[in-house]
């Protein structure tokens, strides 16, 4: 490749890298904790802790204990076995049979075509909830004992509609270490995180008024309504054909004008998402496509960018062994050298291992491979399995 063109393309990865460490070190100071207590006292609102349950015998145990141990008094738990085959219905009776006050179990009804399975689950558990505050979370969480009081707290000090938290992700294997925490660095480097609370001061009114549902982001396994926003947006039903549902209602709450804000879990809510490189490619193959608007230029075009700033500088400076250039030499180790000090800022915050900041590329490489395939699946019309149900 020439020369020339191999630096403009490294001067344009460095230039992008500069921008996003910018978004990433506000993301760092205004993505914060759920607020602990404040000078104010709050009333104890109820809130319906709604979870959808499918095949969780692995899960749903943790996660109950941890709900039903809550400092917090004013609460109901909501959840929907949805056709489970395996253990999940006699774990859930286990725990029934010692608080039948505060646990309510429901049997899933049969998935209409035209609905998406978590959808549908998360739609019928509202109808049976009652509480002031829905809060939805995945079986794969577990809650620390203070996380309802802190969620309530949060709605009524900063005035929201509704809220999402990005869990603390627990990484146990390589690949898990390796691939996962892209999604957070993805997140945390692109959309400053004020903006999905509040407009740019930068922004004139009338541009941010056709522009707001696009500062939207959610993590479907922590978000919380008031029930009369979720009501204004017609709840689970106006995404019941969204995969990624969780950033469609986010979008739904911007473009009623309501009031949304993301913090992160650290010691609130905590994650294990998958727990073999097979589970989290299939995990990962169902909404890939999806979180591009299942848009195939823009799909191609992210990976274009991605290869330029996150693939070409590692291969560049292998390059410089043969053949040095000076130009092309410091452009490949500055932009490396963002990369892991970006990735380290991450890995410091989420206390996850620094030492896998290193395999950066091999991650972005993982995610090229499953793009690869969630365009072949495109293309051919075939659709990703998960837990059973085609995606």
């Amino acid at each position: 490749m020439d020369i020339s063109i191999l630096f403009w393309l490294l001067s344009a990865s460095l230039l992008y890298l500069a921008g996003t460490s910018i978004i990433l070190i506000r993301n760092r100071f205004e993505l914060t904790e759920l607020p602990y207590d404040t000078a104010e006292n709050f009333n104890s609102k109820k809130i319906s802790v709604c979870i959808p349950a499918r095949n969780e015998e692995h899960n749903i145990g943790s996660l109950l204990k941890t709900v039903l141990d809550q400092k917090y008094d004013n609460f109901e738990v909501h959840v929907l076995d949805d056709q489970s085959t395996d253990r999940t219905p006699d774990i859930l009776q286990e725990f029934k049979s010692t608080h039948p006050q505060r646990l309510f179990i429901h049997n899933g009804k049969n998935k209409p075509d035209d609905w998406f399975g978590k959808p549908w689950a998360c739609q019928q558990l509202s109808e049976e909830a009652s509480g002031e505050l829905l809060l939805f979370i995945d079986a794969d969480t577990k809650l620390e004992s203070g996380a309802l009081s802190r969620i309530n707290n949060s709605f009524q000090y900063y005035g929201l509609d509704m809220l999402t938290v990005w869990p603390r992700q627990i990484l146990g294997t390589f690949w898990e270490n390796t691939v996962l925490p892209l999604i957070y660095f993805a997140l945390l480097t692109i959309l400053p995180s004020i903006y999905v609370y509040r407009k740019p001061r930068w922004m004139p009114a009338f541009i941010y008024y056709h522009l707001r549902k696009n500062f939207a982001a959610a993590n479907g396994q922590c978000v919380a309504f008031t029930k009369n926003a979720y009501r204004q947006i017609d709840g689970h039903r106006s995404v019941k054909q969204q995969v990624v549902e969780d950033v469609e209602l986010a979008k739904n709450i911007k473009r009623e004008g309501l009031t949304l804000r993301m913090f992160t879990g650290m010691n609130t809510i905590s994650c294990r998402m998958y727990r073999s490189e097979k589970e989290m490619f299939e995990g990962l193959r169902k909404n890939f496509l999806a979180g591009f608007s299942n848009s195939l230029p823009l799909f191609i075009t992210a990976a274009i960018l991605h290869i330029i700033v996150f693939i070409l500088p590692f291969f560049t400076l292998i390059w410089q062994i043969v053949q040095y250039n000076p130009p092309v030499f410091f452009l490949s180790i500055a932009s490396i050298a963002l990369i892991f000090i970006q990735r380290l800022v991450i890995s410091t915050w989420f206390n996850w291992n620094p030492l896998y900041v290193f395999t950066h590329p091999l991650g972005v490489i993982w995610f090229q491979r499953l793009g690869i395939i969630k365009i072949v699946d495109k293309i051919t019309g075939k659709t990703a399995l998960w837990k059973g149900r085609s995606v």
